[in-house]
């Protein structure tokens, strides 16, 4: 369904590259956890339905196995009083009810799988949103910063453009200070990823393990 394509697109999205390539990272960042929260809403309106529909089903697949019950009882009594064609008719009913029962209760399996989709489609939107709401004031107020940066650099090469050749090279060295601006400021915003972490804890035991074999070679040829 569309409202699960839309879910999954939000749990999937990565809240640090959409920052990195908004035109307005602030607009992007309420836009984002706005669409969140409408999702969420109806989502929860969507398990609710689904939910409502399974217990349906399921209260239809008992009513037609008590029926099918019902109708042997009365084809028990037909036989006791001596009536084979008015019993057949009720056990050819009582069939009719258990595969009404059956048709019920199949419906009710797929509409169970259908409510589990969805609740965990639900947790992972809500875990999405706590993550996003609570990376937000951090990353706006570091887009702000980095904002304010980009502009005194860019005021300070302004009031260079003119000068002589020693402001020629103070305006170079307010670039370089700007692009290492920048790349800290995106640095920050994007952050060390936790398998990035793990990454780079993997490879310093990998090279202590060849410098300690390096070591033990050396010590034998000794």
């Amino acid at each position: 369904m569309a409202l699960m394509e839309r879910v999954a697109t939000l749990v999937r999205a990565n809240l640090n590259d959409l920052v990195d390539r908004a035109e307005d990272p602030e607009k992007m960042i309420k836009q984002v956890i706005l669409d969140m929260q409408n999702q969420l809403m109806q989502v929860k309106t969507q398990v609710a339905i689904a939910i409502a529909d399974e217990h349906l089903l399921r209260r239809k697949q008992n009513e037609n196995e008590d029926k099918g019950k019902e109708w042997v009882r009365k084809a028990e009594l037909a036989v006791e009083k001596k009536d084979d064609e008015l019993a057949r008719a009720a056990l050819d009913r009582s069939l009719g009810s258990k595969q009404m029962a059956e048709n019920f209760r199949q419906q009710a399996e797929d509409q169970a799988v259908q409510v589990e989709n969805l609740k965990s489609a639900l947790q992972k939107l809500e875990q999405k949103l706590a993550e996003a709401e609570a990376k937000s004031e951090l990353m706006l107020a570091r887009h702000r910063r980095a904002r304010a940066l980009n502009k005194a650099s860019d005021a300070q090469a302004a009031a260079a453009a003119d000068a002589s050749n020693e402001h020629a090279f103070d305006r170079m060295k307010n670039k370089v200070e700007r692009s290492e601006a920048l790349s800290q400021a995106k640095a920050e915003l994007m952050g060390d990823t936790v398998e990035d972490r793990l990454a780079s804890l993997e490879r310093q035991d990998q090279i202590e393990r060849l410098l300690t074999d390096l070591k033990a070679r050396k010590a034998l040829s000794a």
